[in-house]
């Protein structure tokens, strides 16, 4: 990454984490409590996934994110020392935080309502398309997709083990 992308891409990265987690931890628990049985009787497919929401308090969930912290500070140094791979690797896990994003904005047309997450996701919007245009114009196609699942798979597996963290400690 050039010194310039480090500055305006990498850098604010773990403040974007931090801003969107701090969201989600601050109404997460009260939210799903609240909204948990409408939402069930809407999407009784989902009803699985409620239950499980309702029982990270958020406490679990701040360590959860913690976890995922340190993993995210890792990368962004690791792209300061321009290590190999670092911007793949760095710009896999900026895929997968935008595709995050993009899900709650999603979920809130879905359920027609307010998420958790959500008002950070769009104010982070003209951040990830800065981030998600430097990625297309640094990669081609392919490596854009292949880094793209690769962080999504990541993403998703790393979720399963933080949230295993949250709920152990």
């Amino acid at each position: 990454m050039s010194a310039l992308s480090i500055l305006y891409l990498a850098l604010p990265f773990p403040l974007a984490f931090i801003l969107h987690d701090a969201e989600e931890a601050i109404v997460q628990h009260r939210w799903i409590l609240s909204h948990r049985h409408i939402f069930e009787d809407k999407y009784p497919r989902l009803k699985p996934l409620f239950k499980y929401l309702s029982s990270l308090d958020t406490q679990s969930f701040v360590i959860a994110a913690m976890e995922e912290f340190v993993i995210l500070i890792l990368c962004t140094c690791y792209v300061f020392i321009q290590g190999n791979y670092c911007m793949e690797i760095w710009s896999a896990l900026f895929i997968a935080f935008s595709f995050h994003q993009l899900v709650h904005i999603i979920q809130a047309i879905i359920l027609q309502s307010y998420v958790p997450g959500f008002i950070t996701s769009v104010l982070l919007l003209p951040y990830s398309y800065l981030g998600m245009q430097s990625i297309w114009y640094a990669m081609s196609g392919v490596e854009l997709l292949l880094w793209g699942v690769a962080g999504i798979i990541f993403m998703a597996m790393n979720l399963i083990f933080a949230h295993w963290i949250g709920k152990t400690l």
